[in-house]
């Protein structure tokens, strides 16, 4: 009966929502899918997850931590431009030579 009450109170007010200004997308940052990683090695720690299943999780579990790791190296790589560009050192270093000019015949 309670279920039922709340119910129709949702669907009662789903429609006052739909007039307001539209909500925006669900966002995902690397905090959440780390959270998401640590959740799957606590769960998978304690036993949650059967033994058929262990392949799928693992997985998952693998990308999330490849993903991981790979935007960490670029968060990184940007940071450490970042520092060289305000120390005046934005000069490509493989594009300078110290060899001196081949003398012309």
């Amino acid at each position: 009966m309670a279920e039922e009450q709340a119910q129709q109170t949702a669907t009662q007010e789903a429609p006052a929502t739909a007039t307001e200004a539209p909500a925006e997308a669900p966002q995902l940052s690397i905090a959440d899918l780390q959270a998401l990683l640590n959740v799957i090695d606590v769960a998978s720690s304690r036993g949650a997850f059967r033994a058929n299943e262990l392949t799928n999780v693992g997985g998952v579990a693998d990308k999330l931590t490849k993903f991981l790791q790979h935007v960490a190296d670029q968060q990184k790589a940007q940071a450490e431009d970042k520092a060289k560009a305000e120390q005046g050192g934005a000069i490509d270093e493989g594009k300078i030579s110290e060899e001196k000019p081949a003398e012309q015949k």
